[in-house]
């Protein structure tokens, strides 16, 4: 899987349902860099971060390069600190056309949602 999030993540596993979403679990590398900044003795795992995560993750499902073309609904309910919640479930229903790529997202850990978005991606030529 190609990320620009060089060791950020790990994908763990992931299912694919019949109808076509998919549950992936994941785990955040506690000791990335970007954590040492954002923020010292306080890590909280990005906003912008998490919805790259999101776009990686929906193009190894696909197969395809996208490109983020809108979002909506973004909201962020909970601080996702890296070493206290660092295993995330993210459940993606993705809706594929000719063109686009229709993602809604629930990201979660344990029993709290962490974050919930919807996104339409541009494909773009492999």
């Amino acid at each position: 899987m190609q990320t620009i999030l060089t060791d950020f993540y790990s994908l763990e596993s992931y299912e694919k349902a019949e109808n076509g979403s998919f549950t992936a679990h994941i785990l955040l590398n506690k000791d990335h860099d970007i954590f040492k900044g954002h923020f010292p003795g306080n890590p909280v795992t990005p906003g912008v971060c998490m919805m790259q995560i999101v776009k990686e993750l929906s193009e190894e499902f696909t197969g395809q390069k996208l490109f983020l073309k809108s979002a909506s609904n973004v909201k962020f309910m909970a601080i996702i600190n890296p070493f206290e919640t660092p295993q995330l479930k993210l459940q993606l229903d993705v809706n594929e056309s000719e063109e686009e790529v229709k993602v809604k997202n629930t990201t979660s850990f344990g029993e709290t949602i962490a974050l919930k978005m919807s996104v339409n991606y541009k494909k773009l030529a492999k």
